[in-house]
Protein backbone atom coordinates (compact mmCIF):
# COMPACT_ATOMS: atom_id res chain seq x y z
CA UNK A 1 0.00 0.00 0.00
CA UNK A 2 2.44 2.67 -1.16
CA UNK A 3 2.08 6.26 -2.28
CA UNK A 4 4.06 7.51 -5.21
CA UNK A 5 7.48 9.05 -4.73
CA UNK A 6 6.08 12.26 -6.19
CA UNK A 7 3.56 12.50 -3.36
CA UNK A 8 6.02 11.40 -0.75
CA UNK A 9 8.93 13.61 -1.73
CA UNK A 10 7.21 16.72 -3.12
CA UNK A 11 3.98 17.45 -1.27
CA UNK A 12 4.76 15.38 1.82
CA UNK A 13 8.07 17.23 2.33
CA UNK A 14 6.45 20.65 1.79
CA UNK A 15 3.46 19.97 4.03
CA UNK A 16 4.94 17.42 6.44
CA UNK A 17 4.06 19.54 9.48
CA UNK A 18 0.39 19.43 8.50
CA UNK A 19 0.48 15.66 8.01
CA UNK A 20 2.32 15.03 11.30
CA UNK A 21 -0.09 17.34 13.16
CA UNK A 22 -3.18 15.50 11.85
CA UNK A 23 -1.64 12.09 12.66
CA UNK A 24 -0.64 13.25 16.16
CA UNK A 25 -4.09 14.72 16.87
CA UNK A 26 -5.78 11.47 15.92
CA UNK A 27 -3.40 9.31 17.97
CA UNK A 28 -3.70 11.63 21.01
CA UNK A 29 -7.50 11.72 20.77
CA UNK A 30 -7.85 7.94 20.46
CA UNK A 31 -5.41 7.29 23.30
CA UNK A 32 -7.41 9.69 25.51
CA UNK A 33 -10.61 7.78 24.62
CA UNK A 34 -8.84 4.48 25.41
CA UNK A 35 -7.66 5.66 28.83
CA UNK A 36 -11.15 7.03 29.62
CA UNK A 37 -12.73 3.71 28.62
CA UNK A 38 -10.07 1.72 30.50
CA UNK A 39 -11.04 3.37 33.78
CA UNK A 40 -14.56 2.05 33.25
CA UNK A 41 -13.43 -1.53 32.52
CA UNK A 42 -14.09 -3.40 35.77
CA UNK A 43 -14.57 -7.09 34.87
CA UNK A 44 -14.41 -9.71 32.09
CA UNK A 45 -17.74 -8.64 30.57
CA UNK A 46 -16.43 -5.08 30.28
CA UNK A 47 -13.13 -6.22 28.73
CA UNK A 48 -14.56 -8.78 26.28
CA UNK A 49 -17.96 -7.26 25.47
CA UNK A 50 -17.87 -3.62 26.59
CA UNK A 51 -20.29 -4.44 29.41
CA UNK A 52 -22.94 -5.17 26.74
CA UNK A 53 -23.91 -1.51 27.08
CA UNK A 54 -23.71 -0.30 23.46
CA UNK A 55 -26.86 0.49 21.50
CA UNK A 56 -27.68 -0.98 18.11
CA UNK A 57 -26.62 2.25 16.37
CA UNK A 58 -23.34 2.54 18.29
CA UNK A 59 -22.44 -1.08 17.60
CA UNK A 60 -23.45 -0.69 13.94
CA UNK A 61 -21.07 2.27 13.68
CA UNK A 62 -18.31 0.26 15.39
CA UNK A 63 -18.91 -2.76 13.10
CA UNK A 64 -18.57 -0.41 10.13
CA UNK A 65 -15.30 0.92 11.54
CA UNK A 66 -14.07 -2.62 12.11
CA UNK A 67 -15.06 -3.85 8.64
CA UNK A 68 -14.01 -0.96 6.38
CA UNK A 69 -10.27 -1.66 6.38
CA UNK A 70 -7.47 0.01 4.44
CA UNK A 71 -7.99 -2.67 1.78
CA UNK A 72 -11.58 -1.46 1.35
CA UNK A 73 -10.67 2.21 1.26
CA UNK A 74 -7.49 2.18 -0.84
CA UNK A 75 -7.79 -1.20 -2.58
CA UNK A 76 -11.31 -0.93 -4.01
CA UNK A 77 -10.74 2.61 -5.27
CA UNK A 78 -7.64 1.32 -7.07
CA UNK A 79 -9.43 -1.73 -8.47
CA UNK A 80 -12.25 0.40 -9.92
CA UNK A 81 -9.84 3.00 -11.33
CA UNK A 82 -7.95 0.28 -13.26
CA UNK A 83 -10.60 -2.37 -13.99
CA UNK A 84 -13.83 -0.35 -14.12
CA UNK A 85 -16.94 -2.50 -13.77
CA UNK A 86 -14.98 -5.58 -12.64
CA UNK A 87 -13.34 -3.54 -9.86
CA UNK A 88 -16.74 -2.41 -8.56
CA UNK A 89 -17.69 -6.07 -8.09
CA UNK A 90 -15.47 -6.02 -4.98
CA UNK A 91 -17.76 -3.39 -3.45
CA UNK A 92 -20.83 -5.51 -4.23
CA UNK A 93 -19.22 -8.65 -2.76
CA UNK A 94 -18.21 -6.93 0.48
CA UNK A 95 -21.72 -5.49 0.93
CA UNK A 96 -23.75 -8.59 -0.02
CA UNK A 97 -21.71 -10.53 2.54
CA UNK A 98 -23.60 -8.74 5.30
CA UNK A 99 -26.86 -10.38 4.27
CA UNK A 100 -25.35 -13.74 5.29
CA UNK A 101 -24.31 -12.24 8.63
CA UNK A 102 -27.74 -10.65 9.15
CA UNK A 103 -29.94 -13.58 8.14
CA UNK A 104 -27.93 -16.54 9.49
CA UNK A 105 -25.45 -15.49 12.15
CA UNK A 106 -26.02 -12.21 14.06
CA UNK A 107 -29.06 -12.97 16.22
CA UNK A 108 -28.47 -16.72 16.90
CA UNK A 109 -24.79 -16.10 17.71
CA UNK A 110 -25.61 -13.30 20.18
CA UNK A 111 -28.12 -15.55 21.94
CA UNK A 112 -25.97 -18.67 21.97
CA UNK A 113 -22.54 -17.41 23.04
CA UNK A 114 -21.00 -15.35 25.77
CA UNK A 115 -17.77 -13.84 24.47
CA UNK A 116 -16.36 -15.90 21.56
CA UNK A 117 -17.20 -18.29 18.72
CA UNK A 118 -15.90 -21.13 20.89
CA UNK A 119 -18.82 -20.61 23.31
CA UNK A 120 -21.31 -21.60 20.60
CA UNK A 121 -19.40 -24.74 19.59
CA UNK A 122 -18.76 -25.84 23.18
CA UNK A 123 -22.43 -25.61 24.19
CA UNK A 124 -23.30 -29.03 22.77
CA UNK A 125 -19.88 -30.63 22.16
CA UNK A 126 -16.76 -31.63 24.09
CA UNK A 127 -15.35 -28.37 25.40
CA UNK A 128 -11.58 -28.78 25.29
CA UNK A 129 -11.04 -30.00 21.69
CA UNK A 130 -13.56 -27.62 20.05
CA UNK A 131 -12.40 -24.59 22.04
CA UNK A 132 -8.79 -25.37 21.11
CA UNK A 133 -9.75 -25.60 17.42
CA UNK A 134 -11.82 -22.38 17.58
CA UNK A 135 -8.97 -20.55 19.34
CA UNK A 136 -6.34 -21.68 16.83
CA UNK A 137 -8.55 -20.75 13.86
CA UNK A 138 -9.34 -17.32 15.34
CA UNK A 139 -5.69 -16.54 16.01
CA UNK A 140 -4.55 -17.68 12.52
CA UNK A 141 -7.20 -15.59 10.73
CA UNK A 142 -6.47 -12.56 12.93
CA UNK A 143 -2.69 -12.71 12.51
CA UNK A 144 -2.87 -12.86 8.69
CA UNK A 145 -5.33 -9.96 8.70
CA UNK A 146 -3.13 -8.10 11.21
CA UNK A 147 -0.04 -8.65 9.08
CA UNK A 148 -1.73 -7.06 6.05
CA UNK A 149 -2.64 -3.95 8.08
CA UNK A 150 0.83 -3.68 9.66
CA UNK A 151 2.59 -3.84 6.29
CA UNK A 152 0.17 -1.23 4.91
CA UNK A 153 0.71 1.08 7.89
CA UNK A 154 4.48 0.88 7.57
CA UNK A 155 4.46 1.73 3.87
CA UNK A 156 1.84 4.51 4.18
CA UNK A 157 3.45 6.39 7.06
CA UNK A 158 7.03 5.90 5.88
CA UNK A 159 6.38 7.37 2.46
CA UNK A 160 4.23 10.23 3.73
CA UNK A 161 6.99 11.24 6.14
CA UNK A 162 9.68 10.74 3.50
CA UNK A 163 11.33 7.81 5.29
CA UNK A 164 13.10 5.50 2.83
CA UNK A 165 15.41 3.39 5.02
CA UNK A 166 14.40 -0.06 6.23
CA UNK A 167 15.22 0.86 9.84
CA UNK A 168 12.78 3.80 9.72
CA UNK A 169 10.01 1.65 8.26
CA UNK A 170 10.60 -0.99 10.92
CA UNK A 171 10.30 1.65 13.65
CA UNK A 172 6.93 2.71 12.23
CA UNK A 173 5.68 -0.90 12.24
CA UNK A 174 6.84 -1.16 15.88
CA UNK A 175 5.05 2.11 16.70
CA UNK A 176 1.78 0.90 15.19
CA UNK A 177 2.14 -2.40 17.06
CA UNK A 178 2.72 -0.63 20.38
CA UNK A 179 -0.33 1.60 19.80
CA UNK A 180 -2.60 -1.38 19.08
CA UNK A 181 -1.33 -3.19 22.20
CA UNK A 182 -2.10 -0.08 24.29
CA UNK A 183 -5.61 0.22 22.83
CA UNK A 184 -6.46 -3.37 23.75
CA UNK A 185 -4.66 -3.79 27.08
CA UNK A 186 -5.85 -0.46 28.49
CA UNK A 187 -9.25 0.02 26.89
CA UNK A 188 -10.46 -3.52 26.17
CA UNK A 189 -13.66 -3.74 24.13
CA UNK A 190 -14.96 -0.39 25.41
CA UNK A 191 -11.89 1.52 24.25
CA UNK A 192 -11.64 -0.39 20.97
CA UNK A 193 -15.34 0.20 20.19
CA UNK A 194 -15.09 3.97 20.70
CA UNK A 195 -11.94 4.12 18.53
CA UNK A 196 -13.81 2.21 15.80
CA UNK A 197 -16.78 4.59 16.01
CA UNK A 198 -14.53 7.64 15.67
CA UNK A 199 -12.72 6.04 12.74
CA UNK A 200 -16.01 5.18 10.96
CA UNK A 201 -17.20 8.80 11.22
CA UNK A 202 -13.83 10.08 9.92
CA UNK A 203 -13.81 7.65 7.00
CA UNK A 204 -17.39 8.41 5.93
CA UNK A 205 -16.79 12.19 6.22
CA UNK A 206 -13.50 12.05 4.31
CA UNK A 207 -15.01 9.90 1.55
CA UNK A 208 -18.06 12.17 1.38
CA UNK A 209 -15.90 15.29 0.91
CA UNK A 210 -14.03 13.69 -2.02
CA UNK A 211 -17.30 12.36 -3.52
CA UNK A 212 -18.87 15.85 -3.44
CA UNK A 213 -15.76 17.44 -5.01
CA UNK A 214 -15.63 14.78 -7.75
CA UNK A 215 -19.29 15.20 -8.70
CA UNK A 216 -18.87 18.98 -8.59
CA UNK A 217 -16.20 18.69 -11.28
CA UNK A 218 -18.65 16.77 -13.50
CA UNK A 219 -21.69 19.01 -12.87
CA UNK A 220 -23.36 16.36 -10.66
CA UNK A 221 -23.88 14.13 -13.68
CA UNK A 222 -23.00 10.45 -13.18
CA UNK A 223 -23.14 9.74 -16.93
CA UNK A 224 -20.59 12.47 -17.60
CA UNK A 225 -18.32 11.04 -14.89
CA UNK A 226 -18.54 7.48 -16.25
CA UNK A 227 -18.03 8.68 -19.83
CA UNK A 228 -14.91 10.63 -18.87
CA UNK A 229 -13.60 7.63 -16.91
CA UNK A 230 -14.03 5.20 -19.82
CA UNK A 231 -12.43 7.64 -22.24
CA UNK A 232 -9.48 8.54 -19.99
CA UNK A 233 -8.85 4.90 -19.04
CA UNK A 234 -7.77 4.11 -22.61
CA UNK A 235 -10.08 1.10 -22.68
CA UNK A 236 -13.19 2.77 -24.08
CA UNK A 237 -16.62 1.19 -23.60
CA UNK A 238 -15.05 -2.04 -22.27
CA UNK A 239 -14.16 -0.13 -19.07
CA UNK A 240 -17.86 0.02 -18.13
CA UNK A 241 -18.67 -3.58 -19.11
CA UNK A 242 -18.02 -6.93 -17.39
CA UNK A 243 -14.97 -8.96 -18.34
CA UNK A 244 -12.06 -6.50 -18.33
CA UNK A 245 -10.31 -8.26 -15.44
CA UNK A 246 -12.18 -11.52 -14.88
CA UNK A 247 -13.44 -12.41 -18.35
CA UNK A 248 -10.22 -12.93 -20.30
CA UNK A 249 -9.66 -16.63 -19.63
CA UNK A 250 -11.68 -19.50 -18.17
CA UNK A 251 -9.31 -19.56 -15.18
CA UNK A 252 -9.90 -15.86 -14.45
CA UNK A 253 -13.68 -16.39 -14.58
CA UNK A 254 -13.44 -19.32 -12.14
CA UNK A 255 -11.09 -17.25 -9.97
CA UNK A 256 -13.70 -14.52 -9.73
CA UNK A 257 -16.34 -17.01 -8.58
CA UNK A 258 -13.86 -18.30 -5.98
CA UNK A 259 -13.05 -14.79 -4.76
CA UNK A 260 -16.74 -13.85 -4.61
CA UNK A 261 -17.53 -16.98 -2.59
CA UNK A 262 -14.76 -16.17 -0.09
CA UNK A 263 -15.85 -12.53 0.27
CA UNK A 264 -19.56 -13.28 0.66
CA UNK A 265 -19.14 -16.18 3.09
CA UNK A 266 -15.94 -15.07 4.83
CA UNK A 267 -17.43 -12.01 6.51
CA UNK A 268 -19.80 -14.11 8.64
CA UNK A 269 -16.79 -16.07 9.92
CA UNK A 270 -14.36 -13.21 10.64
CA UNK A 271 -13.58 -13.35 14.39
CA UNK A 272 -13.24 -9.58 14.90
CA UNK A 273 -16.72 -9.14 13.39
CA UNK A 274 -18.30 -12.04 15.33
CA UNK A 275 -17.25 -10.72 18.75
CA UNK A 276 -19.00 -7.43 18.02
CA UNK A 277 -22.38 -9.18 18.32
CA UNK A 278 -21.69 -9.74 22.05
CA UNK A 279 -21.32 -6.03 22.86
CA UNK A 280 -25.08 -5.31 22.77
CA UNK A 281 -27.58 -6.29 25.49
CA UNK A 282 -30.05 -8.31 23.34
CA UNK A 283 -30.35 -10.25 20.09
CA UNK A 284 -32.73 -7.57 18.81
CA UNK A 285 -29.99 -4.97 19.32
CA UNK A 286 -27.54 -7.28 17.48
CA UNK A 287 -29.91 -7.40 14.50
CA UNK A 288 -30.36 -3.61 14.61
CA UNK A 289 -26.60 -3.12 14.72
CA UNK A 290 -26.19 -5.21 11.56
CA UNK A 291 -28.97 -3.20 9.87
CA UNK A 292 -27.14 0.03 10.74
CA UNK A 293 -23.84 -1.48 9.58
CA UNK A 294 -25.38 -2.48 6.22
CA UNK A 295 -26.65 1.09 5.75
CA UNK A 296 -23.35 2.75 6.66
CA UNK A 297 -21.15 0.27 4.77
CA UNK A 298 -23.55 0.40 1.78
CA UNK A 299 -23.28 4.20 1.65
CA UNK A 300 -19.50 3.94 1.78
CA UNK A 301 -19.31 1.40 -1.03
CA UNK A 302 -21.64 3.53 -3.17
CA UNK A 303 -19.18 6.38 -2.70
CA UNK A 304 -16.38 4.13 -3.98
CA UNK A 305 -18.01 4.71 -7.40
CA UNK A 306 -16.92 8.35 -7.14
CA UNK A 307 -13.49 7.42 -5.76
CA UNK A 308 -12.67 4.78 -8.38
CA UNK A 309 -14.29 6.24 -11.49
CA UNK A 310 -13.26 9.76 -10.39
CA UNK A 311 -9.63 8.65 -10.27
CA UNK A 312 -10.00 7.00 -13.69
CA UNK A 313 -11.49 10.22 -15.12
CA UNK A 314 -9.04 12.71 -13.59
CA UNK A 315 -5.81 10.68 -13.54
CA UNK A 316 -4.07 8.69 -16.25
CA UNK A 317 -3.50 4.94 -15.78
CA UNK A 318 0.25 5.68 -15.73
CA UNK A 319 -0.18 8.11 -12.80
CA UNK A 320 -2.29 5.60 -10.85
CA UNK A 321 0.16 2.72 -11.36
CA UNK A 322 3.40 4.71 -11.33
CA UNK A 323 4.77 3.08 -8.15
CA UNK A 324 1.91 0.77 -7.23
CA UNK A 325 0.72 -1.69 -9.86
CA UNK A 326 -2.39 -2.55 -7.83
CA UNK A 327 -3.58 1.07 -7.91
CA UNK A 328 -3.62 1.57 -4.14
CA UNK A 329 -2.53 5.19 -4.69
CA UNK A 330 -5.77 6.11 -6.48
CA UNK A 331 -7.69 7.58 -3.52
CA UNK A 332 -4.85 9.80 -2.17
CA UNK A 333 -3.95 10.93 -5.70
CA UNK A 334 -7.60 11.77 -6.37
CA UNK A 335 -7.82 13.74 -3.11
CA UNK A 336 -4.83 15.82 -4.18
CA UNK A 337 -6.29 16.32 -7.68
CA UNK A 338 -9.75 17.51 -6.56
CA UNK A 339 -8.19 19.68 -3.83
CA UNK A 340 -6.34 21.80 -6.37
CA UNK A 341 -3.60 19.61 -7.77
CA UNK A 342 0.04 18.93 -6.98
CA UNK A 343 1.73 21.67 -4.96
CA UNK A 344 -1.50 23.45 -3.98
CA UNK A 345 -2.44 24.03 -0.34
CA UNK A 346 -5.91 22.56 -0.93
CA UNK A 347 -4.40 19.44 -2.47
CA UNK A 348 -1.97 19.09 0.43
CA UNK A 349 -4.75 19.48 3.01
CA UNK A 350 -6.93 16.84 1.36
CA UNK A 351 -3.93 14.53 0.90
CA UNK A 352 -3.06 14.88 4.59
CA UNK A 353 -6.69 14.35 5.60
CA UNK A 354 -7.12 11.18 3.51
CA UNK A 355 -3.77 9.84 4.68
CA UNK A 356 -4.76 10.43 8.32
CA UNK A 357 -8.10 8.68 7.66
CA UNK A 358 -6.26 5.72 6.10
CA UNK A 359 -4.00 5.55 9.17
CA UNK A 360 -7.03 5.78 11.46
CA UNK A 361 -8.58 2.94 9.49
CA UNK A 362 -5.53 0.74 10.03
CA UNK A 363 -5.31 1.47 13.78
CA UNK A 364 -9.00 0.71 14.38
CA UNK A 365 -8.88 -2.57 12.46
CA UNK A 366 -5.68 -3.83 14.13
CA UNK A 367 -7.15 -3.05 17.56
CA UNK A 368 -10.27 -5.10 16.76
CA UNK A 369 -8.21 -8.01 15.42
CA UNK A 370 -5.88 -8.04 18.43
CA UNK A 371 -8.84 -7.99 20.81
CA UNK A 372 -10.55 -10.87 18.98
CA UNK A 373 -7.48 -13.11 19.02
CA UNK A 374 -6.42 -12.30 22.61
CA UNK A 375 -10.00 -12.82 23.84
CA UNK A 376 -10.19 -16.20 22.13
CA UNK A 377 -6.88 -17.29 23.64
CA UNK A 378 -7.81 -16.15 27.17
CA UNK A 379 -11.43 -17.34 27.19
CA UNK A 380 -11.25 -20.47 25.04
CA UNK A 381 -7.71 -21.83 25.44
CA UNK A 382 -6.50 -20.48 28.83
CA UNK A 383 -9.70 -20.45 30.90
CA UNK A 384 -11.49 -23.51 29.48
CA UNK A 385 -8.70 -25.75 28.16
CA UNK A 386 -5.64 -25.05 30.34
CA UNK A 387 -7.53 -24.14 33.54
CA UNK A 388 -10.50 -26.42 32.74
CA UNK A 389 -13.11 -23.74 33.49
CA UNK A 390 -11.71 -22.90 36.94
CA UNK A 391 -10.18 -19.53 36.06
CA UNK A 392 -11.65 -16.42 37.68
CA UNK A 393 -12.75 -13.41 35.60
CA UNK A 394 -9.73 -11.35 36.72
CA UNK A 395 -7.35 -14.14 35.69
CA UNK A 396 -8.99 -14.31 32.24
CA UNK A 397 -8.60 -10.56 31.71
CA UNK A 398 -4.93 -10.68 32.78
CA UNK A 399 -4.37 -13.60 30.38
CA UNK A 400 -6.08 -11.64 27.58
CA UNK A 401 -3.82 -8.65 28.19
CA UNK A 402 -0.68 -10.81 28.12
CA UNK A 403 -2.00 -12.51 24.97
CA UNK A 404 -2.55 -9.08 23.34
CA UNK A 405 1.10 -8.20 24.04
CA UNK A 406 2.28 -11.56 22.63
CA UNK A 407 0.08 -11.35 19.51
CA UNK A 408 1.15 -7.73 19.01
CA UNK A 409 4.81 -8.79 19.25
CA UNK A 410 4.23 -11.55 16.67
CA UNK A 411 2.50 -9.05 14.34
CA UNK A 412 5.37 -6.57 14.77
CA UNK A 413 7.96 -9.28 14.06
CA UNK A 414 6.17 -10.56 10.97
CA UNK A 415 5.46 -6.99 9.82
CA UNK A 416 9.15 -6.10 10.01
CA UNK A 417 10.16 -9.13 7.92
CA UNK A 418 7.18 -8.98 5.54
CA UNK A 419 7.37 -5.40 4.29
CA UNK A 420 7.54 -6.53 0.65
CA UNK A 421 4.78 -9.14 0.74
CA UNK A 422 1.55 -8.92 -1.23
CA UNK A 423 -1.06 -7.41 1.12
CA UNK A 424 -4.04 -8.49 -1.01
CA UNK A 425 -2.93 -12.11 -0.78
CA UNK A 426 -2.85 -11.93 3.03
CA UNK A 427 -6.35 -10.44 3.21
CA UNK A 428 -7.70 -13.02 0.74
CA UNK A 429 -6.19 -15.77 2.89
CA UNK A 430 -7.90 -14.40 6.02
CA UNK A 431 -11.30 -14.35 4.27
CA UNK A 432 -10.79 -17.83 2.79
CA UNK A 433 -9.77 -19.35 6.14
CA UNK A 434 -12.73 -17.69 7.90
CA UNK A 435 -15.18 -19.01 5.29
CA UNK A 436 -13.59 -22.48 5.17
CA UNK A 437 -12.99 -23.16 8.87
CA UNK A 438 -15.26 -20.91 10.96
CA UNK A 439 -18.51 -20.54 9.02
CA UNK A 440 -19.27 -24.28 8.46
CA UNK A 441 -18.86 -25.06 12.16
CA UNK A 442 -21.02 -22.10 13.23
CA UNK A 443 -23.86 -22.96 10.83
CA UNK A 444 -23.73 -26.69 11.57
CA UNK A 445 -23.73 -26.02 15.33
CA UNK A 446 -26.72 -23.72 15.11
CA UNK A 447 -28.83 -25.54 12.54
CA UNK A 448 -27.86 -29.27 12.32
CA UNK A 449 -28.92 -31.63 15.10
CA UNK A 450 -26.55 -34.47 14.07
CA UNK A 451 -23.36 -32.33 14.19
CA UNK A 452 -20.66 -33.86 16.44
CA UNK A 453 -17.34 -32.91 18.01
CA UNK A 454 -15.42 -34.94 15.40
CA UNK A 455 -17.30 -33.15 12.62
CA UNK A 456 -16.41 -29.78 14.14
CA UNK A 457 -12.72 -30.68 14.43
CA UNK A 458 -12.54 -32.03 10.87
CA UNK A 459 -14.32 -28.93 9.56
CA UNK A 460 -12.13 -26.39 11.38
CA UNK A 461 -8.77 -28.10 10.85
CA UNK A 462 -9.65 -29.32 7.34
CA UNK A 463 -10.81 -25.87 6.22
CA UNK A 464 -7.83 -24.19 7.89
CA UNK A 465 -5.14 -26.49 6.46
CA UNK A 466 -6.65 -26.77 2.95
CA UNK A 467 -7.06 -23.00 2.51
CA UNK A 468 -3.53 -22.24 3.76
CA UNK A 469 -1.96 -24.95 1.56
CA UNK A 470 -3.90 -23.94 -1.56
CA UNK A 471 -2.88 -20.28 -1.16
CA UNK A 472 0.73 -21.37 -0.57
CA UNK A 473 0.74 -23.22 -3.91
CA UNK A 474 -1.15 -20.46 -5.76
CA UNK A 475 0.01 -17.44 -7.85
CA UNK A 476 -0.45 -15.28 -4.74
CA UNK A 477 2.79 -16.72 -3.33
CA UNK A 478 4.89 -17.46 -6.44
CA UNK A 479 5.00 -17.34 -10.24
CA UNK A 480 3.90 -13.73 -10.93
CA UNK A 481 5.41 -10.24 -10.66
CA UNK A 482 2.92 -9.36 -7.93
CA UNK A 483 3.48 -12.62 -5.97
CA UNK A 484 5.06 -12.73 -2.52
CA UNK A 485 8.07 -14.53 -4.04
CA UNK A 486 8.09 -13.50 -7.73
CA UNK A 487 11.40 -15.25 -8.51
CA UNK A 488 10.12 -18.64 -7.38
CA UNK A 489 7.70 -20.84 -9.27
CA UNK A 490 5.65 -23.48 -7.44
CA UNK A 491 2.15 -22.20 -8.28
CA UNK A 492 0.61 -25.60 -9.06
CA UNK A 493 -2.87 -24.41 -7.97
CA UNK A 494 -4.09 -22.01 -10.70
CA UNK A 495 -6.59 -19.91 -8.68
CA UNK A 496 -5.49 -16.93 -6.57
CA UNK A 497 -8.26 -17.54 -4.04
CA UNK A 498 -8.89 -21.07 -2.67
CA UNK A 499 -12.53 -20.43 -1.67
CA UNK A 500 -14.10 -22.49 -4.46
CA UNK A 501 -12.29 -25.61 -3.19
CA UNK A 502 -11.66 -25.06 0.54
CA UNK A 503 -15.11 -23.71 1.51
CA UNK A 504 -17.11 -26.70 0.15
CA UNK A 505 -14.38 -28.95 1.62
CA UNK A 506 -14.90 -27.40 5.07
CA UNK A 507 -18.65 -28.11 4.88
CA UNK A 508 -18.06 -31.62 3.45
CA UNK A 509 -15.56 -32.61 6.14
CA UNK A 510 -17.92 -31.41 8.88
CA UNK A 511 -20.72 -33.55 7.39
CA UNK A 512 -18.54 -36.66 6.90
CA UNK A 513 -16.95 -36.37 10.33
CA UNK A 514 -20.35 -36.16 12.00
CA UNK A 515 -21.80 -39.14 10.11
CA UNK A 516 -18.78 -41.33 10.84
CA UNK A 517 -18.96 -40.80 14.61
CA UNK A 518 -21.53 -41.62 17.24
CA UNK A 519 -24.21 -39.01 17.83
CA UNK A 520 -23.24 -37.38 21.15
CA UNK A 521 -26.72 -35.92 21.58
CA UNK A 522 -28.85 -38.91 20.56
CA UNK A 523 -31.94 -37.70 22.42
CA UNK A 524 -31.56 -34.22 20.95
CA UNK A 525 -31.74 -32.50 24.34
CA UNK A 526 -28.66 -30.29 23.94
CA UNK A 527 -29.60 -29.29 20.39
CA UNK A 528 -33.18 -28.47 21.49
CA UNK A 529 -31.82 -26.26 24.29
CA UNK A 530 -29.45 -24.48 21.89
CA UNK A 531 -32.22 -24.03 19.32
CA UNK A 532 -34.57 -22.42 21.84
CA UNK A 533 -31.78 -20.26 23.18
CA UNK A 534 -30.52 -19.15 19.75
CA UNK A 535 -33.99 -18.28 18.45
CA UNK A 536 -35.56 -16.75 21.56
CA UNK A 537 -32.66 -15.54 23.69
CA UNK A 538 -33.92 -17.51 26.71
CA UNK A 539 -30.97 -18.12 29.02
CA UNK A 540 -28.61 -15.89 27.01
CA UNK A 541 -25.84 -14.03 28.83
Amino acid sequence: MSLTQHLAVSDASEHRTLIVTLFSLFVAATLAITIWAGRRTKDATDFYAGGRQFTGFQNGLAISGDYMSAASFLGIAGAISLSGYDGFLYSIGFLVAWLVALLLVAEPLRNSGRYTMGDVLAYRMRQRPVRTAAGISTIVVSIFYLLAQMVGAGALVALLLGITGEAGKNLIVCGVGILMILYVTIGGMKGTTWVQMVKAVLLICGTLVITVLVFQKFNWNLSTLLGAASENSGKGAAFLEPGLKYGITTTSKIDFISLGLALVLGTAGLPHILIRFYTVPTANAARKSVNWAIGIIGAFYLMTIALGFGAAALLSPEEITKNDKAGNTAAPLLAEAVGGGSGSTGGAILLAMISAVAFATILAVVAGLTLASSSSFAHDIYANVIRRGKAKDKEEVVAARYAAVAIGAVAIGLGVFASNLNVAGLVALAFAVAASANLPTILYSLFWKRFTTQGALMSVYGGLISSVLLVFFSPVVSGKETSMFPDWNFDIFPLENPGLVSIPLGFLLGWIGSLLTKDEDANGKKYAELEVRSLTGYGAH
